[in-house]
């Protein structure tokens, strides 16, 4: 694997806004608040899940909400994604979403995760190997892949990436609320993904809906809302249940979801996210709770045949099972989202990256990107 480090870089974006905290001033705004361990806690979970068989997979207690996930977001691409879009993944994970990019016949794609776990398994996909459950088909469009913290203070992505951009599409699907940690990396969050888009360039994402969240919260008797395939705990420091608006960041929770997730995750009040986004360039175009999301473009017939399809819902056989009630109500805890860079579209740089890229990705073609401390 490639590896390079990267000083802490000098741009920062746009101004800081009105609920900025920190007493010191933007000089300790730019300090990083050292959620190191709990990031690193974050990366080697998802590292050290395993790929699992067709059959593991079916008997997960929470398949159908996982098929819900990928009609979400395939339902996102479908309507945002273009033939020949270049495509910046942040957070790819072990490249669930490859599939997708490519019956979307996109023309390029860098895919960057913090877990290099992950990242091996998404290059395994990408090159249609064969893997323990099943042979895939080989991606047909060139990518790149990278191991690096997309919202680490310290690595100037827009440099690291600056011979692939301009991206057509950025999507960040469930870890977006992992920059949340602290204004600073929210901010560098938004930053990276403006400066990477061209103008007129979409981002879409999923995250969790905070609102529900800490509704859940406040009418539940402690700090622990669940039921039989997930559960949310907030620490004593939350015992009043109540949260300054003038302190939106690095409200943390436990978050553990059968078969899926067990590590800290970040309360984004969106209210918050929207007026940063805007500061950077990105306005707002939807933001629907999944529920909201399955109800609106469930009316679209083509969605509902993807729907049949996937099996999130059955396959309206009889015997056929659907998503269960705790499932139901765990898709209710997440939203997606899709903002658009301000500006004219200006699609003039778009190809010529592509016959520099790789079709088939060897380990070592994988780049690790470390901050330097």
């Amino acid at each position: 694997m490639m590896k390079r480090r990267y000083r802490d870089s000098q741009s920062q974006g746009q101004p800081r806004h009105k609920w900025r905290y920190n007493p010191e001033g933007d000089s300790g705004f730019l300090k990083d608040e050292k959620p190191t361990n709990l990031i690193t806690q974050v990366a080697d979970y998802y590292s050290a899940r395993t790929n699992k068989t067709l059959e593991q997979r079916e008997a997960s207690p929470i398949i159908h909400l996982k098929k819900l996930n990928n009609w979400i977001k395939s339902v996102l691409i479908q309507l945002y994604a273009r033939r020949g879009d270049s495509v910046l993944d942040l957070a790819c994970g072990k490249g669930g979403d490859l599939i997708k990019w490519d019956k979307a016949m996109i023309g390029y794609y860098v895919g960057i995760d913090i877990a290099a776990g992950s990242v091996e398994d998404c290059r395994t996909r990408y090159n249609g190997d064969a893997d323990h459950h099943q042979r895939r088909n080989k991606c047909s469009f060139p990518a790149r892949l990278i191991v690096g913290d997309c919202f680490d203070l310290k690595v100037p992505f827009d440099r690291v990436l600056e011979r692939d951009a301009p991206f057509d599409i950025c999507s960040c699907q469930f870890a977006m609320h992992y920059s949340w940690s602290n204004e600073a990396r929210a901010r560098r969050a938004l930053a990276n993904v403006s400066a990477l888009l061209r103008p007129g360039g979409t981002f879409i994402g999923t995250m969790p809906d905070a609102n529900v969240i800490i509704k859940k919260l406040r009418e539940a008797e402690g700090l622990e809302i669940s039921n039989s395939v997930y559960s949310i705990h907030f620490g004593e420091e939350f015992a009043r249940k109540k949260f300054k608006s003038s302190s939106p960041f690095g409200i943390k929770y436990n978050f553990q979801l059968e078969d899926a997730v067990d590590c800290p995750e970040w309360i984004v009040a969106f209210n918050v996210f929207k007026k940063m986004a805007e500061e950077y360039g990105l306005d707002l175009v939807l933001v629907k709770n999944f529920h909201e999301f399955v109800y609106d473009f469930m009316k679209n017939p083509e969605f509902v045949e993807l729907m049949r399809r996937l099996g999130a819902l059955g396959d309206g056989s009889p015997d056929q099972s659907t998503i269960s009630p705790d499932e139901w109500e765990v898709a209710n805890l997440y939203l997606a989202f899709v903002l658009r860079k301000r500006g004219q579209p200006d699609r003039a740089r778009a190809n010529n990256r592509v016959q520099r890229e790789h079709t088939h990705i060897a380990k070592e073609d994988i780049m690790v990107i470390r901050s330097e401390d």
